[in-house]
């Protein structure tokens, strides 16, 4: 009886240690909104071919203003999920960066854009 009451308690515990663990994950993650500031450190990565602060054309485009453009470069509109995707998949001569930058830096990124 005694062997079960103690196993007991340490599956309780368990239990006790995991739920306290997956509430801390996800309160961590739910308060990190994403940040300009970092966005505008990830793209460093970026600048190599894009230029932020004017409208000139480097390897790949000027993304000034990419919000308020009519359509990107691959005729999409410029929404998040179309600009995500292009971060991650790449294409006309763009590096894929979906493995390369975390989701976290991505959301930092797409709001840093937001501001030019």
């Amino acid at each position: 009886m005694a062997v079960i009451s103690a196993f007991r308690g340490l599956i309780l515990a368990m239990i006790l240690a995991l739920a306290a663990s997956t509430v801390g994950l996800a309160q961590k993650k739910a308060s990190k909104a994403p940040d300009p500031a970092r966005g505008k450190e990830v793209f460093q990565r970026c600048a190599v071919c894009h230029s932020a602060t004017t409208d000139e054309k480097k390897v790949g485009p000027s993304l000034r203003g990419l919000y308020a453009k009519v359509k990107l470069a691959n005729g999409k509109k410029p929404t998040d999920q179309a600009v995500r995707a292009r971060i991650n998949d790449g294409g006309d001569g763009m590096p894929a960066f979906k493995d390369v930058l975390s989701e976290d830096e991505k959301a930092d990124l797409l709001a840093y854009l937001k501001t030019l």
